[in-house]
């Protein structure tokens, strides 16, 4: 619409001195709607602290979704005990097996042959147990402090261990020339794979929660001089150092046990490379 030109009205404006009618009056003029306002917002305001009210009274100071958190870990739980019966029954199954199998080869020279060669390569795989000088390194989340917040310029990552920082220490202990290796009390072979999703490890099955414990039988010297060169240790122990995350190296007196690796072998895919 044009700009009223000074002096002139607009063609809905009233001339000077003249006021509409009372029939003309707009029926919702601006006092009608400050008087809703100042009826509605004080209802508001006060139904507003009525819910708060109740939902502090209920939750007593404690995170009222947390029976669903509770119904997780109790998942997790269940799942976890499942899987340790079926490695339980699994390396059951598979004593009787290499019990059979060992009884069998006495009577048939057909198997003397391949299981004599099979048991002499039980030790590199790591189907039975070793015991030596051992080197343990204890990784761990950083803390929250008091009031539950981040430290100073950290991001929820920076504060949690991650699967290159787990691979970074077993590839470092391997590279020091370490002979076994267990990761939370499970022994690591050649088809071990490590796997992280949020701040829990995926290992063989199972779900660990950290700290994270790693120890390896080797040369302790050469262990600990292959973390201090490894990059991604370093990486991480400068996170460590920044925002907290706990991070120890122990050199064990006296030996170590490890256990044999007792969870299946068998590949469900492989590729050969020269194809």
């Amino acid at each position: 619409m044009p700009a009223t030109p000074p002096g002139q009205r607009g063609p809905d404006e009233p001339s000077p001195g003249e006021q509409p009618s009372p029939d003309e009056q707009p029926a919702d003029g601006p006092a009608r709607r400050g008087r809703v306002w100042s009826v509605l917002l004080p209802a508001v305001l006060l139904l507003a602290g009525v819910l708060f009210a109740t939902s502090a009274n209920t939750s007593s100071g404690t995170d009222l979704r947390g029976g669903r958190h509770d119904e997780l870990q109790q998942l997790i739980s269940a799942r976890n005990g499942d899987v340790n019966a079926a490695q339980r029954r699994a390396a059951e199954l598979q004593d009787q097996i290499d019990t059979a199998t060992q009884n069998r080869a006495k009577t048939d020279a057909r198997l003397k042959g391949p299981r004599a060669e099979a048991d002499g390569l039980k030790g590199a795989v790591g189907l039975v147990a070793v015991s030596g000088p051992a080197v343990t390194v204890r990784m761990d989340d950083a803390p929250r402090n008091a009031e539950g917040s981040l430290p100073a310029g950290a991001g929820v990552d920076d504060v949690v261990v991650h699967q290159q920082d787990v691979q970074a220490v077993v590839n470092a202990l391997w590279a020091g020339g370490a002979e076994a290796m267990t990761i939370m009390g499970e022994r690591v072979i050649s088809t071990s794979a490590v796997r992280c999703v949020g701040n829990t490890l995926l290992l063989h099955g199972r779900t660990f929660s950290p700290p994270f414990v790693i120890t390896a039988i080797g040369d302790q010297d050469r262990m600990r001089e292959s973390l201090d060169r490894s990059p991604g240790v370093l990486l991480f122990r400068e996170a460590a150092r920044d925002f907290g995350l706990g991070y120890r190296v122990t050199t064990e007196a006296g030996e170590v046990m490890l256990p044999a690796y007792k969870g299946p072998l068998s590949i469900t895919h492989a590729t050969n490379p020269s194809r």
